[in-house]
């Protein structure tokens, strides 16, 4: 499914496109890499630069020589503020720590996904084309973990869940159980934003309504309560912006599919309703995983209180659990199957981002992390809400990834391959968020780096004129905060 719609009109031949894009490879890289299977056995990845973090140090490196050579896009005093705050927070984290030098491999990685890799895409990318493309890389990884996700249910070869190995984990492995269903999710709320832009030609629409459907079958099929929990959240949101009729039809397909999935054929049913019926009953009979999730959140909390400033130490989580946890916690989850036989997993991080930052980094580092992304959210739906210069299908693609990743943190941190995909998703939003300041994100090519010739007229973005008449009762809501244009 082709995202990257041209704003320009013609269509240049593929070395004109390779020339003018050819930055944005190594975001592509990033995004595609983890296509590449797991090692079977590799339970965990921790501290360890796969293909997709080696081509995002790449990505970050084009940026570097671009920014010598003039010619990346222009920020907004806001957006360096936004984008190099965390960076201050992490190393106070770092140089408070119990063993600095044991705190530096998490300086790096919170570096990398947090400011480095964000803040080369928001200067990388020049115009909505390039976004949509970026956007494209996730729908299409989605689809192609999915399809290995759904054949590892249908032929018993998933990861291990109640004793049967049919747990769809794509090519990440039982060792990174949410690996698949987070890429999957991905891409089915790019996809189910695309099917709701207005400005997007028909067959772009209808093509991304399909793999929407499509990508349904391999998130039911992951298992995963958290993912549900936070796809439903950033799908009905983006339903909300884009209009109510849009999201009633969206919401039948949606209701239609469900009912012939798991009533018509039974895909999983009984599994499925069991989990989803587990969602509700945390409280009055968790199950161990629920139970160490507690345990671990507690355990957070109470480190934080003993150095409420600036935390434990980055990495300083694992070394502190023990000495602040119940007697509760388990020694670990069983994975198995996908390839790889029994092993036992530490727990290593309480599952809660907020919770895990705010025991290793204080009050300071996490007022700069989730005050930022805090700004972000409210930046973007201004923008959202001004019209968007007749881009509202990045509007909507960027806060709905956002938004997934905002609500996934209650419940899951960084870790794992994927990690690299919340850098791209946190730089994608910066870039909705925080438009240059030369208003060269629409159409032209971006400071230094001359765009195409365009007719005369041409300034607008495709369907703009769809998308100023689409308002929705949110987005006039939304537009009356003052200084609703975003800038």
């Amino acid at each position: 499914m082709s995202l990257a719609v041209s704003p320009y009109g013609a269509r240049p031949d593929a070395a004109g496109l390779l020339r003018r894009h050819w930055p944005l490879l190594p975001l592509a890289a990033t995004v595609l890499l983890l296509l590449a299977p797991i090692a079977a056995g590799d339970a965990s990845t921790s501290g360890k630069v796969g293909p997709a973090d080696a081509a995002s140090l790449v990505l970050v490196l084009v940026c570097a020589v671009q920014a010598l050579r003039g010619r990346v896009r222009q920020l907004s005093p806001l957006g360096v503020l936004v984008l190099g705050v965390p960076a201050v927070g992490l190393a106070v984290a770092t140089a408070t720590a119990g063993d600095p030098y044991a705190a530096l491999p998490g300086f790096v990685r919170y570096l990398q996904v947090f400011v480095l890799v964000p803040a080369a895409i928001v200067l990388l990318v020049r115009d909505a084309g390039e976004f949509r493309l970026a956007a494209g890389c996730f729908v299409v990884l989605a689809l192609v973990q999915g399809a290995v996700g759904v054949v590892q249910f249908a032929t018993h070869t998933g990861a291990s869940y109640q004793g049967e190995d049919i747990r769809a984990v794509g090519t990440f492995g039982p060792g990174d159980v949410m690996g698949m269903a987070t890429v999957v999710a991905y891409g089915l709320v790019v996809a189910t934003a695309a099917a709701l832009a207005p400005g997007l030609p028909g067959r772009v629409r209808r093509l991304a309504g399909a793999a929407a459907l499509v990508l349904v079958v391999p998130l039911v099929l992951s298992f995963s309560r958290g993912a549900w929990i936070a796809t439903v959240g950033a799908a009905l949101l983006v339903m909300l912006l884009a209009g109510i009729r849009r999201a009633l039809r969206v919401l039948l397909a949606l209701a239609a599919a469900g009912v012939v999935l798991v009533g018509g054929l039974g895909v999983g049913s009984e599994m499925v309703a069991e989990r989803l019926t587990s969602i509700t009953q945390v409280s009055s009979a968790p199950d161990q995983s629920v139970t160490d999730r507690y345990t671990m959140w507690a355990a957070a909390e109470s480190m934080w209180r003993e150095r409420p400033a600036a935390g434990v130490g980055l990495k300083g989580f694992p070394a502190n659990r023990d000495g602040h946890s119940s007697l509760g916690l388990s020694s670990g989850s069983d994975t198995a199957g996908a390839g790889q036989a029994y092993i036992r997993q530490p727990l290593l991080s309480p599952h809660n981002m907020y919770l895990l930052v705010l025991s290793e980094q204080g009050l300071i580092g996490l007022t700069a992390l989730a005050g930022g992304w805090a700004a972000l959210l409210v930046a973007g739906l201004r923008r959202y809400a001004s019209g968007g210069a007749g881009i509202r299908d990045c509007g909507l693609i960027a806060i709905g990834l956002f938004v997934w990743q905002l609500t996934d943190f209650l419940y899951a941190d960084i870790g794992g391959p994927s990690t690299v995909l919340t850098g791209v998703i946190i730089g994608l939003a910066a870039w909705w968020a925080l438009p240059s300041s030369s208003g060269a994100d629409a159409v032209s090519g971006g400071p230094g780096r001359p765009g195409p010739r365009t007719a005369p007229g041409a300034g607008r973005g495709p369907g703009e004129a769809a998308a100023a008449g689409g308002r929705t009762g949110l987005t006039i809501a939304l537009r009356a905060v003052p200084g609703a244009d975003g800038r």
